[in-house]
């Protein structure tokens, strides 16, 4: 398994993305953006990883973007457990392991989306 944060890992996920089926959005036309920001992560890690989903599909890339609807604060470890599946988003939102900022009501269904696209 590729190291979390690699090109390799990125382009595993983007693969999963590809064949995950069509995203719960609101209206064919929209494009959501979810910005996962990582804090006490080592400084040669990437900051932040941002999710663009429209009804085309849904791919990521490192970094973050200026017009993310929804921005995710978590640490890296956490990140890491929420992609590998050892821990659910909704566990780690009543854990208060993550703060969320943005379009909430937007963001809860895709990240049932996102998580079953592993």
């Amino acid at each position: 398994m590729a190291d979390f944060l690699s090109a390799e890992w990125l382009a595993a996920l983007n693969d999963s993305l590809k064949v995950s089926g069509a995203p719960p959005l609101g209206s064919a036309s929209e494009t959501f953006r979810v910005v996962l920001e990582f804090t006490e992560g080592p400084t040669s890690s990437p900051h932040a990883l941002t999710f663009t989903i429209s009804a085309d599909g849904a791919f990521a890339e490192l970094g973050d973007h200026l017009a993310a609807n929804a921005v995710i604060r978590l640490s890296l470890s956490d990140a890491e457990a929420l992609t590998s599946g050892t821990l659910e988003s909704a566990s780690a939102l009543r854990e208060g392991r993550l703060k969320l900022r943005g379009d909430v009501h937007g963001l809860v269904p895709l990240l049932g989306w996102l998580e079953a696209s592993k």
